[in-house]
């Protein structure tokens, strides 16, 4: 599926931005950006929920971007939320409220997941190097560190340091003195030194600012002055001035400063002592910025997407050859899979755009359903949940992968697990796709199974099979018997009708 228009939202820990994109030709052109200075991450209480007036100013920022995203298809909108929901307590509540408003699905995304796409982002609106370069973004509750050579990211990581979250915790009445600013740059120098090592031995021939503090640093620098004749960017003599010049003013809106943006303000001292802790702490003298961040990252995954270079598909053969999956057998398990959840949505009212996504599914959970038993066999469908739950896996959102975790942790032993879900969830035909794959080709041979038809009936499913295949392979008979009480218990009938012609 292609669209002539894509749209990007990001529900940041500072800021919510939607960016509307043309795709023309595999490069996207900006039509509208919109954005809203919401400061989630202020909104975060002691016991880690979001307050209501935080929840509310993101709501209200949503709706204007929902009337403007009117008329897009789903599939052409990707929502994404980082580190203020991604450690809200209460973040599945005000999700539910912030998908009313917006009118279009969000996922909350991990920091690693976060730091890919600001990095696709960064370098599509880079010129080509052949030199990796480190792109680092300081957001407003994570910092986000990637190494990467052209397209490809090799190094990704973050850090639960932000502007807002800084300046609150130590500028939080506005006030900037020397303790004050040494304690914050300490602590975020800290935090780097984690990641310090590795990053130095991976080595970079440029370092990259992206998004709203490093510009806002590189604007104050730049239009004030502050760094040496003909440099530009983030310098460590600029910075240093810069610094030298808050403990002067003491409060940042006292400084006689051109392009300081009244929104940055408040968050402007917490992001100027992570920028200097992450200078001094990396050994970089030079920032330069770019302009592409994590929205336009989200556009150009959105775009591979249509054009099939789904980075989660690549995940999913990469974790199979890293938990040693045989490929055969999953392959089997998925075609078997695939053509019985087709046939069990065959009254579905479903676009084809969420059928083809429920498909995919089934297919990754298939191709994946094994990946615990390179942990232990006993119990290895909760292992591989466990995996699939908790990894980094690139391309994939928080409930992406609480999914795909749900449908490989169901696809044996009972269904009590599940009991939750409503009857009309679709993860019900998924599992039972998923379940009956497995069962079905036991045996592990290639000869396969049988035609087969899949239906839904009033108070359960169909399957239709061969009564002369059925005959020959009586183990499978019996467990599909078994499979037939697991789901009476599960208050669904499921009836193996054998075929004769």
């Amino acid at each position: 599926m292609q669209y002539e228009s894509i749209a990007a939202v990001d529900l940041g820990s500072n800021s919510f931005r939607l960016e509307v994109g043309r795709v023309v030709e595999d490069q996207i052109y900006t039509l509208d950006s919109l954005k809203d200075p919401v400061r989630l991450a202020s909104g975060l209480q002691a016991d880690k929920s979001l307050d209501e007036a935080s929840q509310e100013r993101g709501l209200i920022a949503l709706s204007r971007f929902g009337e403007r995203l009117r008329g897009l298809p789903q599939d052409a909108v990707r929502a994404v939320a980082t580190n203020a929901l991604r450690v809200a307590k209460n973040a599945h509540s005000f999700l539910a409220r912030a998908e009313e408003a917006l009118g279009f699905p969000i996922e909350i995304i991990a920091g690693r997941e976060e730091a890919r796409l600001i990095y696709i982002g960064a370098v599509h609106s880079l010129p080509a190097s052949d030199q990796q370069r480190l792109v680092f973004d300081i957001g407003g509750g994570s910092t986000e560190f990637i190494i990467g050579a052209g397209m490809k990211p090799l190094k990704l990581e973050s850090l639960f340091m932000g502007c807002v979250s800084y300046s609150l915790r130590y500028f939080p009445d506005g006030l900037i003195d020397r303790k004050r600013l040494r304690e914050a740059q300490m602590a975020a120098a800290k935090e780097v030194s984690l990641i310090a090592h590795a990053y130095q031995l991976t080595g970079w021939g440029e370092a990259i600012g992206s998004s709203g503090t490093a510009r806002a640093i590189a604007d104050i620098l730049e239009q004030n002055d502050l760094n040496p004749r003909g440099t530009i960017g983030i310098t460590r003599v600029g910075l240093d001035k810069l610094c030298t010049l808050m403990l002067r003013h003491k409060f940042i809106e006292a400084l006689p400063l051109q392009g300081v943006k009244s929104d940055r303000i408040p968050v402007l001292p917490g992001g100027i002592a992570i920028m200097s802790a992450i200078m001094d702490t990396l050994g970089i003298q030079q920032v330069s910025y770019a302009d592409g961040a994590l929205r336009l990252g989200v556009l150009y995954d959105l775009l591979g997407r249509f054009h099939h270079h789904d980075m989660r598909s690549a995940t999913v053969r990469h974790f199979q050859r890293r938990y040693q999956v045989e490929s055969g057998q999953a392959e089997r398990v998925a075609d078997t899979a695939t053509t019985i959840f087709t046939g069990l949505m065959g009254l579905k009212l479903r676009s084809p755009e969420e059928l083809e996504r429920d498909l995919q599914f089934v297919r990754w959970a298939a191709s994946l359903h094994e990946v615990g038993l390179s942990i232990a066999h006993s119990g290895y469908h909760k292992h591989g949940a466990y995996i699939l739950g908790y990894a980094d896996m690139p391309g994939f959102s928080k409930m992406d992968q609480a999914r795909l975790a749900l449908l490989v942790l169901c696809h044996r032993g009972k269904l009590n697990k599940v009991d939750s879900l409503e009857r009309a969830d679709i993860a019900w035909r998924q599992i039972l796709a998923l379940r009956l794959g497995a069962i079905l080709h036991r045996s592990r041979l290639e000869s396969g199974v049988p035609e087969l038809h899949a239906s839904e009936t009033v108070n359960g499913f169909t399957i239709q099979i061969p009564a002369v295949w059925l005959d020959e392979n009586p183990m499978t008979m019996a467990a599909l018997r078994d499979e037939s009480a697991i789901w009476e218990e599960a208050g669904f009938r499921l009836r193996i009708r054998a075929t004769r012609r």
